[in-house]
């Protein structure tokens, strides 16, 4: 495939993570169990972009950041919804570390592909947005008075019960 590909993929992992972050703030307060659900989806959405990227790439291309990232984002995928059976900070926490590493990995990457595709931003856009918007979720763990029963119905297991 050709630059144009990999830009539109990552314009739309960023319109993605827009429309994901507007929803999340919608059902977190309203419906509990859908917030898990955004949760638990997002690092999967993520693995299946990743898997998209690794198409996209020309034969030639080192794709082993993609496989590390797709990696990363299946064991994250597994560890939130782990971690929203003991609270929502702990998820927080998981969901936020994720993001600071992939986001990482997508600016390097995207840095990386500037010289050799041109007009990678997007990619580095949505990299540093990543890491901002993770650094934010571990904030909002260790700043909100949340106690580890909080939010009871935002846990994994209330998906099954509703």
């Amino acid at each position: 495939m050709n630059s144009h590909s990999l830009r539109t993929l990552y314009f739309l992992r960023t319109v993605f993570s827009v429309i994901w972050a507007i929803l999340l703030s919608v059902f977190v307060k309203t419906n509990h169990p859908i917030a898990s659900i955004l949760f638990v989806a997002y690092p999967a959405w993520d693995v299946f972009a990743t898997y998209l990227d690794i198409k996209a790439n020309p034969p030639y291309a080192s794709k082993t950041p993609q496989y590390v990232n797709a990696v990363i984002g299946i064991l994250t995928t597994i560890g939130v919804a782990l971690a929203l059976q003991k609270g929502v900070p702990e998820a927080l926490m998981v969901f936020g570390a994720w993001a600071i590493i992939t986001g990482l990995i997508q600016l390097v990457l995207g840095l990386r592909r500037r010289r050799e595709l041109n007009g990678q931003w997007p990619m580095i856009l949505s990299g540093g947005q990543s890491m901002l918007a993770g650094g934010a979720f571990i904030f909002m763990a260790h700043s909100q008075p949340w106690a580890s029963t909080a939010w009871p119905a935002m846990r994994l297991s209330a998906l099954f019960t509703s």
